[in-house]
């Protein structure tokens, strides 16, 4: 029986006969169902059609990207960290080949994978099975696990570190769940926030904002903007990379804390008038 993937959002589902009536991840206002309705394909598909390949770039020291050309359902890119001989996977891409396979193991073991939230959990269980590696995933966004698997560990709390200077910190907002990749030695020693889209990178790149539906556009509230701000103010991060190759180059951190107050301002009627 196939795993079905949800053409909409990339999400695979447990082996089924038939496809699911609907996409649980799609079906709630932080995501929708497409306009001609519900579509599925699988991952064997994708490979059999040879319609998609994985563009892998180096970003910069020791950090990699991968995105799925042409775009594939939500279009987000994934990161890979290698650092001092350990490999970390960041957020998932649905489509996977042995190409992208043999980039990963080539270049050092990659030893664990974490997620943001549960709009790129994608294909992650087969992306784990291939590689051996657990998953990490916050324990409050355990009930949009749809394909469930042994690899996959729940973490509780407000952080965890990985790796030395690699550590997790959940921030919630667009989730509960939601979480956000500090890696301490990136940028030469100046600190990387990978954040999905947890903080999002607008189109002016000197500044990100925060939503609990994109797509919908419905805001978070002031008081978890502040929160979420606040929680990061303590890390050393100069560079923001977010799920969309977009990136903040420098000063990353004053940008996320400026932002947060622009956006606060707004909500309470002090940025403008109209």
């Amino acid at each position: 029986m196939p795993n079905y993937i949800c053409i909409t959002c990339g999400t695979q589902y447990p082996h089924t006969q038939e496809p699911p009536h609907l996409c649980h991840i799609c079906n709630e206002e932080r995501q929708y169902v497409h306009p001609n309705g519900q579509s599925w394909t699988t991952l064997e598909e994708m490979l059999q059609s040879q319609k998609y390949h994985n563009e892998i770039l180096k970003e910069e020291e020791n950090l990699y990207s991968i995105t799925t050309n042409p775009s594939f359902a939500i279009g987000q890119t994934a990161y890979v960290i290698k650092q001092n001989g350990f490999g970390v996977i960041w957020d998932c891409v649905t489509y996977l080949d042995e190409q992208t396979l043999d980039f990963l193991t080539e270049n050092g073991p990659i030893h664990a994978m974490a997620l943001s939230h549960p709009h790129y959990y994608s294909t992650q269980v087969e992306w784990a099975e291939k590689l051996n590696i657990p998953i990490y995933i916050h324990e409050d966004d355990q009930e949009w696990v749809m394909r469930p698997s042994d690899k996959i560990v729940f973490w509780s709390g407000e952080q965890l570190e990985l790796a030395e200077g690699i550590t997790l910190h959940r921030l919630g907002g667009h989730y509960r769940g939601g979480a956000v990749l500090h890696w301490e030695q990136g940028n030469n020693g100046k600190g990387i926030l990978l954040s999905g889209d947890i903080i999002q990178v607008v189109a002016d790149t000197r500044w990100v904002s925060f939503m609990y539906s994109y797509p919908n556009l419905i805001p978070l509230p002031a008081k978890k903007v502040a929160e979420m701000a606040n929680r990061v103010k303590e890390l050393k991060v100069n560079r923001l990379y977010n799920a969309f190759h977009r990136v903040v180059a420098e000063n990353a951190n004053e940008a996320v804390q400026k932002s947060a107050e622009r956006y606060i301002k707004a909500l309470q009627g002090e940025l403008f008038q109209t």
